[in-house]
């Protein structure tokens, strides 16, 4: 398959750039894999397409302040980093702007912060390999120092505000290490997940840093050489345990975004059981490939030609997934982070 069958057109005025009032208030298009049907409503009605002994699986990583505005020293002159992973202590993997002005041994500092960077060596893709030093710890400091980093769709004269540092956060947010949100994750509200738990449902937690591979371009005309780049993931023996007996007994599976859907994937063994553990997933999710833990996903509206487009097609169909595109563009949903969802069941 070409990577330009997985298009669409969006209008730019359709890509939201703020969060609504409420997390639950977005609208939803619920999707039929059975019928080739889908119909119109409101995230707040997803608890009634629950029922008794479905288990709701979510992606509790806690965004960091990876993005880092510095001078060069001594010249002054800006930069733009987005810090990418850690390699180790201190030494970090990162987009830098602009790149080709940033050599092996430059320093930059970070305002008055006792914050500074030295560049160590470039990296495939263009990145940069940074060491950073200070008075203090320095994941201290880079708390301090850093911002959300929002996706570059989000286009704002304000740039990043203090609602940011919240709403881009899931309600389930805990482990911190992830460089942009579960954005499925988050519509819902706590006061929503105890209402599924009234009716029936489990909601467990499981951990995938989301990384720079999940919104990284697609640079390949044929889909089928596309690798997405690995990314850690974490089920705790616990969640393992339960996702096995929901699974033994017959109740879906339902995996609240693309990043949850990744990592169940990934952790599945040839006998059909998801083994706890922490590691690197390497799984690149395209049309053909065979679910075996995922049974409905929730998903918000994904970049055209992106590898989160891919995995969705590959869960509801090519085809029937961007028609459904379609009509959400020409019924004025709401697009990509900030902007509303789908449930495909």
């Amino acid at each position: 398959m070409h990577i330009s069958e997985f298009d669409y057109e969006l209008p730019e005025e359709l890509i939201a750039q703020h969060p609504l009032e409420r997390r639950d208030a977005s609208r939803m298009l619920i999707l039929n894999r059975e019928t080739h049907s889908w119909r119109d409503a409101r995230f707040a009605e997803f608890p009634n397409l629950i029922r008794a002994g479905d288990l709701i699986v979510v992606n509790n990583t806690r965004v960091f302040p990876a993005r880092l505005t510095g001078q060069r020293d001594p010249s002054g002159g800006r930069v733009e980093i987005l810090l990418i992973r850690e390699i180790e202590p201190a030494v970090w993997e990162a987009l830098v702007r602009p790149a080709n002005r940033l050599k092996a041994g430059e320093r930059v500092r970070f305002g008055d912060s006792s914050l500074r960077a030295e560049v160590i060596e470039s990296t495939a893709g263009g990145m940069r390999r940074l060491r950073f030093d200070g008075d203090q710890p320095i994941e201290a400091l880079l708390s301090k120092v850093g911002e959300t980093p929002l996706p570059p769709y989000i286009k704002r004269p304000e740039g990043t505000t203090e609602e940011d540092n919240e709403r881009y956060q899931t309600v389930f947010a805990q482990e911190r290490g992830a460089v942009a949100a579960p954005t499925a994750g988050l519509h819902f509200t706590a006061e929503l997940v105890e209402t599924l738990r009234a009716l029936g449902a489990g909601v467990v937690e499981i951990t995938l840093h989301v990384g720079y591979g999940t919104f990284e371009p697609v640079r390949v005309d044929t889909v089928a050489e596309h690798r997405v780049g690995s990314e850690f993931f974490e089920i705790r023996e616990e969640a393992a345990e339960v996702i096995n007996e929901n699974r033994a007994r017959g109740g879906r599976v339902v995996a609240v975004g693309t990043t949850t859907t990744r990592a169940l994937e990934s952790a599945v063994n040839a006998e059909g059981i998801v083994e706890p553990g922490q590691r690197q997933t390497n799984l690149t999710i395209t049309p053909g490939y065979k679910f075996q833990v995922v049974d409905s996903l929730l998903t918000n509206f994904h970049l055209p030609r992106s590898s989160l487009l891919l995995l969705v097609s590959a869960f509801a169909g090519r085809d029937f997934a961007l028609a459904a595109y379609r009509y959400a563009v020409q019924q004025r949903f709401r697009f990509y982070s900030y902007g509303d969802c789908m449930f495909v069941i």
